[in-house]
C-alpha cells in the first residue's frame, strides 16, 4: 500500500480507499465463500454468486452452514444446474426467501446452457441472467472479476450514509450513497474495497453503538461525535403489516404423514408443506389443536393444525415417515408446525 499525503476532493481525504483497505487488510472476516486478501488465490465466481444469492435479506451467521452444504453437494456450476428441483428446494428449506432458491437453479443453468458455464464477467452480462439484479452484479462483478463497479449493500449503505451524513431517507437515499461512493472504488482493488466495507458495516459502523473511535474513516466522518448517528441511514417509517390466518391438515397413516408440494409460484414455492387451504385475513371456521405465528416480509401468519383422516388425502402428494421430518426439507413455517404437533404428542 503506497503512503500518500492526504488530498481532498470535497472533504473527503483521498487516501480514503488506502484507510480502508489497510483496516481489510488486518481486520477482515475469514468467510468460507472470500478469498482473503493478500491471497494468491483467485475468486471462484460460482462461489461468489452463490453467496450473494443466499446473503440477500439474510445474515451472514444463518447463511455459512448452507453455503457448506451446497457448495459440497454441488461444487461447480455444473453440478447445480443437473440438480433435481426438488433437492435443491429441500437442501434450502429454513433459509427463507424462497424466490431465491428457485432463482438460483435458473440462473445455474442459464449460465450452463448460455454461457457454456462461464459467468458473464461484466455487470450487464450478470444482470441479464435470472435472479440477478443491480446489487448482485455489481458485486460479482468487484469481487469475482476486479471490475471498478459501485457495490451497495445494508452495510456498505450505513456507512457511507454517516460517513457522508446523507439524511434523505432510504430507498431514496440511495442514489445520493451510490453517487457519493461512485468515485472512492480503486480500480485496483473493487473487489476488496467492497468487502472491508461490507465488514466495517458489519464489525465497526454497527447498526446500534459504533465504534467510531476504531474506524479507519473517523477523520472525515461527518457523522462522528453525533449522538444521533444511530438513526443513520434514515428509514422511511414502518407499515403497518397485514395478518392473515390459515389452516394446515395433519393427515396421518401408519407412523407417516402426508405431504403436498406447493405450486412452483407464490409463497413457498415448490416446497414440500403440508395439505391445507388458503391463507387469508378472515379466521377460519375450522378450531385448530394447536397453532403457530410466522412473520413473511409482507404480512404475519397464524397457521391453525387440524386433524384429518387418511382418506382426506386426496391431493397429489408423499407419505413422508413421521421419524424422518427433520429430511424432509419443509420450509420454516411447516417445520414450526410439526415441531410442536410432535411436541404435544410427546
Amino acid at each position: 500500500m503506497s503512503v500518500q499525503t492526504p488530498h481532498k476532493f470535497g472533504d473527503i481525504a483521498e487516501d480514503f480507499a488506502d484507510r480502508l483497505l489497510d483496516w481489510y487488510d488486518r481486520s477482515a472476516r475469514v468467510l468460507p465463500w472470500r478469498v482473503p486478501p493478500g491471497s494468491a488465490a483467485v475468486p471462484d465466481p460460482y462461489r461468489v454468486w452463490m453467496a450473494e444469492i443466499m446473503l440477500q435479506q439474510t445474515t451472514v451467521a444463518a447463511v455459512a452452514g448452507y453455503f457448506e452444504r451446497f457448495t459440497v453437494r454441488w461444487p461447480t456450476v455444473f453440478d447445480l444446474a443437473a440438480a433435481a428441483d426438488a433437492d435443491v428446494m429441500a437442501a434450502w428449506a429454513g433459509l427463507g426467501y424462497y424466490a431465491r432458491a428457485r432463482n438460483l437453479l435458473a440462473c445455474a443453468r442459464a449460465v450452463v446452457r448460455e454461457h457454456g458455464g462461464m459467468f458473464p464477467d461484466s455487470e450487464a452480462g450478470l444482470r441479464a441472467l435470472p435472479g440477478v439484479g443491480d446489487y448482485t452484479a455489481a458485486a460479482v462483478a468487484a469481487i469475482a472479476f476486479g471490475r471498478p463497479a459501485v457495490v451497495v449493500d445494508a452495510n456498505i449503505e450505513r456507512v457511507i450514509a454517516r460517513h457522508r451524513l446523507i439524511e434523505t431517507p432510504l430507498p431514496a437515499a440511495k442514489r445520493e450513497i451510490k453517487a457519493a461512493l461512485a468515485p472512492l472504488v480503486p480500480a485496483d482493488r473493487p473487489g476488496d474495497f467492497a468487502q472491508a466495507l461490507m465488514d466495517l458495516g458489519a464489525t465497526v459502523c454497527t447498526v446500534r453503538g459504533p465504534a467510531c473511535a476504531i474506524c479507519p474513516l473517523m477523520a472525515d466522518c461527518r457523522a462522528r461525535g453525533r449522538a444521533d448517528i444511530e438513526r443513520l441511514p434514515v428509514k422511511p417509517p414502518k407499515k403497518a403489516k397485514p395478518h392473515r390466518h390459515g389452516v394446515a391438515w395433519w393427515i396421518e397413516r401408519d407412523g407417516r404423514i402426508w405431504l403436498v408440494r406447493r405450486p412452483d409460484k407464490g409463497m413457498l414455492g415448490g416446497m414440500r408443506a403440508l395439505p391445507g387451504g388458503e391463507w387469508t385475513e378472515t379466521r377460519p371456521r375450522e378450531s385448530g389443536i394447536i397453532s403457530v405465528d410466522h412473520g413473511f416480509t409482507h404480512f404475519d401468519l397464524t397457521l391453525a393444525l387440524v386433524r384429518r383422516e387418511p382418506q382426506d388425502a386426496a391431493a397429489e402428494g408423499e407419505w413422508w415417515p413421521i421419524s424422518a421430518l427433520d429430511v424432509a426439507g419443509l420450509p420454516t413455517l411447516y417445520r414450526k408446525l410439526t415441531d410442536k404437533m410432535l411436541e404435544r404428542d410427546g
